[in-house]
């Protein structure tokens, strides 16, 4: 008889909490070998792993079209300035990376040659360098050459502060050199423990040379190509309409064989997750549906009869409420949520304390998420070997009114609390879909409950995440006290993730607002932690550091994590495509195809 806690552990697998892997790894650490543990899921009544399905075609072309939906449509197409995947998206049918993330979180070859390992020498045991060799005779959407020109311009391009790159934080403290036509050197000022970072994945595809060298530095936003990419992707650039429309064309040239089976793919924008559900898995008008945040007793009522079906994948991902540690209505200078101002609430750390307390975690599960979400106290929720056990949470509206009674938040004559003149109202914004929306009532009447007055504000996605610099709602801007949404964990490593909120890295009008650390939080002992993470080569050390990392953003309250978000697509049902939980939807496209 299997005891409660394997018969759970089993029921997480079957609906998509835990992945096998993660099972795997558990009883591997109670003493039991992978293929007993693959026995029991067997005995539990979960079908054997089939892993990231084989790529059957035999021939370029032939597929017909391929029609995604992607409710936020991207608005350009140039992934250094993506502030949203969509655009990374949008952008990575037509450029590419030298390598991307598999569903398992193993490392894949785009137009590197080989995996750079200490074995083959491309890897320095010092962590201080690694070599790509490149693939010989890929071309261009134009003809031209792709080489090793392309990879040190793109770092050149990124690195040039007037470019006002949204990846600088990934290339400004690193080298990178041509050795010869088809091999580069990137080198790095210290020990870098995740080496794969740089030129890897959807957020970091590669930029010809002899279309951006006139583009770069101050004359980055003027670019054509920001619109019309020319890449060496699967697909060539047909149409693009920002917010709307992306279509491309078969690339008769692309580099693997056999690829891709599709003979055009359109992304569609617009509408709403719900409607892109409804697309997918009911009528069958798209193959696929990206980002579906629609609550899950929606997608299984779909999930009846329909034509397609939802698919999971278990990443990192995390949907939270950030808090503004900025006035987001002072003005200095032309600039709100200035870093030359404070918060007038949240500089009280009792207030970002009692918020904590009034987040329903399991009531939003419950009512929204289902079987892709988790209740976490975590920001920083995967790889498994960088979650802390040190944090917890609790919904308590009785505790969180205590800690603001201690701290002299007083109810006043209309109920909302008060403090040397100060009301406890709050603008509380996120992107427009259903699950957040929902969440924010949730919130929002624990926080009544509490005292403190909450304005909803739901901005359209498009717009949300916009990369827009005369846009004054988009999340960077950040012109309310707290904002909810999430941000991938696009690989399988939180060193990028983590990054985002050194303290160089604020979101300001000088940078354009496209500084990552759009909570304008400044903490000095998180700049050490990341900054030993980033040199520590001890992976049990380096895995301390960034546990350390989540632990003091959870001390601060600059987050409230709402829920661990598995990543959730609709698909049809005859549709196989390749989707990672540690990269972006559209990174695996060229081994996408459709069982005949």
């Amino acid at each position: 008889m299997l005891d409660k806690e394997l018969r759970s552990m089993i029921g997480q697998v079957k609906d998509g909490r835990m992945d096998r892997r993660g099972f795997i790894k558990y009883m591997a650490a109670v003493g039991l070998t992978a293929p007993l543990a693959n026995q029991i899921l067997a005995l539990g009544g979960v079908a054997m792993a089939e892993g990231p399905s084989a790529y059957k075609p035999t021939k370029r072309g032939g597929g017909g079209a391929l029609k995604l939906l992607w409710w936020q449509g991207p608005t350009l197409l140039n992934p250094h300035f993506a502030t949203g995947t969509k655009d990374q998206d949008g952008s990575c049918l037509f450029y590419e990376p030298l390598a991307c993330w598999d569903p398992d979180g193993n490392m894949k070859l785009v137009l590197a040659a080989e995996i750079p390992s200490i074995q083959n020498g491309l890897l320095a045991a010092d962590g201080k360098s690694v070599t790509w060799k490149l693939k010989p005779g890929v071309k261009g959407h134009d003809g031209k050459p792709f080489t090793a020109d392309d990879v040190v311009f793109t770092w050149e391009y990124i690195v040039d502060p007037a470019t006002a790159a949204i990846t600088v934080a990934t290339y400004r403290d690193i080298t990178v050199a041509k050795v010869d036509d088809l091999t580069v050197r990137i080198t790095f000022k210290k020990p870098t423990p995740f080496w794969a970072d740089a030129f890897v994945g959807a957020p970091n595809t590669i930029i010809p040379k002899h279309l951006f060298a006139d583009y770069k530095g101050s004359k980055s936003r003027e670019a054509p190509t920001n619109l019309a990419p020319v890449g060496t992707g699967p697909y060539k650039f047909v149409e693009f309409k920002p917010g709307d429309l992306v279509r491309g064309q078969l690339n008769p040239d692309y580099h693997m064989p056999n690829r891709p089976y599709f003979d055009s793919v359109e992304m569609k924008g617009g509408g709403d997750a719900v409607s892109a559900a409804r697309a997918v898995i009911q009528t069958g008008e798209y193959d696929f549906g990206w980002n579906i945040q629609v609550e899950d007793d929606v997608l299984l009522r779909l999930e009846k009869g329909g034509k397609g079906k939802t698919i999971y994948a278990v990443g990192g991902d995390t949907e939270f409420i950030a808090l503004n540690f900025t006035d987001p209505n002072t003005e200095v200078d032309g600039e709100r949520s200035s870093m030359k101002t404070k918060h007038p609430l949240f500089s009280d750390p009792a207030v970002r304390k009692a918020l904590s307390l009034l987040v329903d975690r399991e009531s939003v599960k419950k009512a929204i998420y289902g079987r892709a979400g988790r209740t976490t106290a975590n920001f920083l929720n995967g790889p498994e070997k960088f979650v802390s056990k040190n944090t917890s949470w609790e919904f308590s509206v009785e505790k969180a009114s205590k800690i603001l009674d201690d701290a002299g938040w007083k109810p006043g004559a209309d109920g909302i609390r008060e403090k040397d003149g100060k009301k406890l109202k709050l603008l509380y914004q996120t992107s427009i879909n259903g699950p957040r929306q929902k969440t924010q009532a949730i919130v929002k009447q624990a926080c009544q409950k509490a005292g403190i007055d909450v304005e909803l504000k739901s901005v359209v996605a498009s717009v949300f995440f916009s990369s827009d610099v005369a846009n004054p709602d988009t999340y960077a801007k950040f012109y309310a006290d707290m904002e909810m949404f999430q941000i991938p964990l696009s690989q399988p490593d939180p060193s990028q993730h983590m990054r985002r909120y050194l303290s160089t890295n604020v979101a300001t009008k000088e940078n354009k607002w496209q500084g990552t650390n759009f909570p304008r939080w400044i903490k000095k002992d998180y700049d050490a932690v990341i900054e030993a993470a980033e040199s520590e080569m001890d992976p049990l050390k380096r895995a301390a550091h960034y546990i350390k990392a989540n632990d003091l953003m959870y001390q601060d309250t600059v987050f409230i994590p709402v829920q661990h978000r598995l990543k959730v697509e609709a698909a049809a049902n005859n549709l196989r495509p390749i989707i990672s939980g540690w990269a972006n939807e559209t990174d695996n496209l060229h081994d996408w195809y459709r069982e005949e």
